[in-house]
């Protein structure tokens, strides 16, 4: 099991249903690598996202990750370190980070979550 300094840190919406389901999907994915991650709910947290150097809002529309170093991380960046941790993932993690699907990835990841959270009134 990895100490907690070893681990990265994902910051999700827990008032997604969404982002909870994808949460759940990545660890059956993970299996034994899902202890490598902790997940940090962000409802309600505007203040402690301040005080490590996340804008809430903006922690809404993208993922943010923390790495084992104390950098963050966002929008793809942050799936591909998260999904690099898996090794069944980390095939998809290489591929959206190719310069020709990222750009794509990124305009669709941001229309898709604009939606979601404009539908929730929280946009």
């Amino acid at each position: 099991m990895a100490q907690e300094h070893d681990k990265i840190c994902v910051y999700y919406d827990g008032a997604c249903p969404q982002c909870v389901r994808d949460r759940e999907t990545y660890r059956k994915l993970a299996g034994k690598q899902a202890e490598d991650v902790c997940w940090i709910d962000i409802t309600g947290q505007e203040q402690k996202l301040r005080e490590i150097g996340i804008d809430p809002d903006r922690a809404l529309q993208e993922l943010h990750v923390k790495d084992q170093d104390g950098r963050i991380l966002s929008e793809l960046d942050a799936y591909i370190l998260l999904m690099s941790k898996t090794p069944l993932l980390r095939p998809l993690a290489w591929l959206i980070g190719l310069p020709l699907i990222r750009p794509l990835l990124a305009s669709l990841y941001h229309r898709l979550v604009n939606s979601r959270l404009r539908r929730s009134g929280r946009l």
